[in-house]
């Protein structure tokens, strides 16, 4: 039994608050906070309506980090977790830090100015969280984090190493909208727009944004252009897996996404650098991220299915020589807004918070030794992440293949 913040109130959090209500035996009190209350609020009413469980509501600017502890010392949980935009991590792990409590998120920091997301700024609060004797877990959400996961029980069960590895992230849903992003527009599109970099003989290699396409047939969606891209659990898998020789991140676009996109970035819209209109100063994708769709608004529109998975290739366990499985979940837009009133993408992200908490919360996540610090969900071991996927509406399946991926 443990009282958990969340923070942010999004999809995501949405996913997760839910989900954490309806596992009240662990989640004995959840308090959920951010910039907007009345998102919270809502949230609140949707998770009474459907468990019958409480949540408190709160707002909070989680870039002050003296009113971050305030609040975290007026509510005294066991366990931050931080659904809020990445650009608030930081500030949100010097909140935990002063007040000594453990941290979670889904997606590493990205500063504000530069659409460059990476890890070195969060693993730098490592000795800092040790010292303090509290945990923060990094990335428990689907990419990065189950895919993570995935990765790990393929080595922990199937291969002795792993030579090489092809993340597929496809999103066969569809939301009837002429462009919509489903999560948060702003992260989306820097994501998108960044160049590509994958890991190749122990460097990252840089290409142009969306320069590389190859068409794969996903099952429970068909066949669908996905393409190379950069994101941030190839940075630790490539640290955690030191004899890894490529490691690869794929997306798929529709032509439509793609085209709307283009035309977005020719006229300067995605643009991060602020430009001054009628007297003030804006930030062009801000301003378009506010006039698209919000992603939690697209679930009782969306149908169709997501399919996000590895393939991996490397040295099989039992010395049979080179062996190659693909390892994936398969997610039904329309079941996920059944169980949530949310669409499958922030279900695939919310569910992992929810199951990363609960084994932080339960002790079976403890870090090294049961020492705090700062840890990958790779540094973790990934058997009781797998059965509760099982259990809590993501279930995965493996299978062996004829032989490395052609592309």
């Amino acid at each position: 039994m443990s009282t958990v913040l969340v923070i942010g109130a999004g999809g995501v959090s949405s996913v997760c608050v839910h989900k954490m209500a309806f596992n009240a035996d662990i989640f004995s009190s959840i308090h959920l906070a951010s910039r907007t209350k009345s998102k919270c609020d809502a949230i609140a009413a949707s998770v009474k309506q459907r468990s019958g469980q409480d949540v408190a509501t709160y707002e909070i600017d989680a870039e002050e980090v003296p009113a971050m502890v305030n609040l975290i010392n007026k509510i005294q949980p066991s366990l931050v977790v931080n659904l809020a935009l990445p650009y608030q991590d930081l500030p949100i792990m010097d909140a935990c830090l002063e007040a000594g409590v453990h941290y979670l998120d889904t997606a590493n920091y990205e500063p504000k100015d530069e659409a460059k997301f990476e890890y070195h700024w969060q693993w730098a609060y490592h000795d800092r969280f040790k010292e303090a004797g509290i945990m923060a877990l990094l990335g428990s959400g689907f990419d990065p984090g189950v895919t993570s996961v995935f990765t790990m029980w393929l080595r922990k069960h199937k291969l002795k190493t792993i030579r090489t590895l092809d993340i597929l992230d496809c999103n066969g849903g569809d939301h009837g909208q002429a462009f919509a992003t489903n999560f948060n527009p702003e992260i989306n599109i820097r994501e998108v727009t960044a160049p590509a970099r994958h890991w190749e003989n122990g460097a990252f290699v840089e290409t142009p944004a969306l320069s590389k396409k190859v068409e794969f047939d996903f099952e429970a969606v068909g066949p669908k252009n996905m393409y190379m891209m950069y994101h941030e659990e190839l940075e630790s898998l490539s640290k955690f897996i030191p004899e890894l020789e490529r490691g690869r991140f794929w997306m798929t676009f529709g032509d439509e996404y793609i085209k709307h996109l283009t035309v977005l970035q020719n006229v300067g819209m995605t643009g991060i650098d602020p430009i001054k209109y009628q007297g003030k100063e804006i930030i062009p994708l801000q301003f378009l991220a506010a006039v698209l769709p919000k992603p939690e608004t697209l679930g009782e529109t969306t149908t169709g299915n997501t399919n996000i998975g590895v393939i991996a290739t490397g040295e099989a366990m039992d010395g049979s020589g080179e062996k190659t499985y693909y390892i994936n979940n398969i997610c039904s837009h329309e079941a996920a807004y059944e169980e949530t009133g949310n669409q499958g993408v922030s279900y695939t992200t919310g569910v992992p918070a929810m199951i990363g908490s609960a084994l932080m919360l339960g002790g079976t996540w403890a870090g090294a030794n049961g020492e705090g610090g700062v840890f990958n969900m790779e540094q973790m071991d990934p058997d009781p992440l797998m059965e509760m996927l099982n259990a809590h509406g993501l279930p995965w399946n493996v299978v062996e293949m004829d032989g490395p991926v052609g592309f």
